[in-house]
């Protein structure tokens, strides 16, 4: 009798043993929605923001730096202050899943509702609502046009433009010209990153041997970064040249 409620009781307390700690501190904000506490790299979770080499139209039709935009207002918002996150699960970069919250303030719910970041709907349908708010108040990256986060990301000629209003004229093929062209998307990110032979992803400094030889062509596998840091997390070493 004893043995079987012992057993009831661990089975009981596994749930709880299962459940991962919350993480608390003040973050390193990487982009829209990924930071780091301590060692522990966090992705946002439920939501998807624009990386920091995306580009978005604003209301003139203009290419702007959408996915830095994101980022640096994430920072005035909430950079200098203490995170709670409360970890969900582990995705296949070892990253930490996770719902953030600052001072009470659901940071997720905060991003989407300013236009800074896309509910995403195939892990959650938490901030959909909000997502309907920021689009009808043209909130930031709802002014104009963009791709939404998750295209950006594997964009061809099917990937849809968004935005509050019509797109303008052309602005599916601006937005997917800008992929990875020769300029980097801002003078803050200079950064080149390239995939070797051997499907590694290799980050070039201005500095580089072999940074001017750096073709900056979506259909390679380049990407822009704006820190070092960044490059780091996306998975990338530095050339060893």
């Amino acid at each position: 009798m004893f043995k079987t409620l012992l057993t009831a009781g661990l089975l009981l307390a596994l749930p709880t043993l299962a459940v991962a700690a919350d993480i608390t501190g003040v973050p390193k904000i990487r982009d829209g929605d990924q930071i780091q506490i301590g060692s522990a790299r966090i992705r946002l979770g439920g939501v998807d923001a624009p990386s920091t080499d995306q580009l978005c139209l604003n209301t003139k039709g203009e290419r702007w730096t959408c996915g830095v935009a994101a980022r640096d207002e994430l920072i005035k918002h909430a950079g200098n202050k203490s995170w709670t996150c409360h970890p969900r699960s582990v995705d296949r970069r070892g990253r930490t899943i996770a719902r953030c919250e600052v001072d009470g303030e659901d940071i997720q719910k905060w991003l989407v509702s300013n236009g800074w970041a896309l509910a995403y709907t195939r892990a959650s349908h938490d901030y959909e609502a909000d997502e309907k708010a920021a689009r009808e108040a043209k909130a930031g990256m709802w002014q104009g046009a963009f791709i939404a986060p998750w295209d950006w990301r594997v964009r061809n000629k099917k990937t849809n433009v968004l935005g509050a209003v019509k797109p303008p004229d052309g602005a599916s093929s601006i937005l997917l010209a800008s992929a990875s062209g020769p300029v980097a998307p801002s003078p803050d990110c200079t950064i080149k990153g390239n995939v070797n032979r051997s499907g590694e992803c290799i980050f070039h400094q201005p500095t580089s041997r072999w940074y001017a030889k750096i073709e900056m062509k979506i259909s390679k596998g380049t990407r822009w970064f704006c820190s070092v840091e960044e490059a780091e997390a996306a998975g990338c070493r530095e050339t060893r040249r």
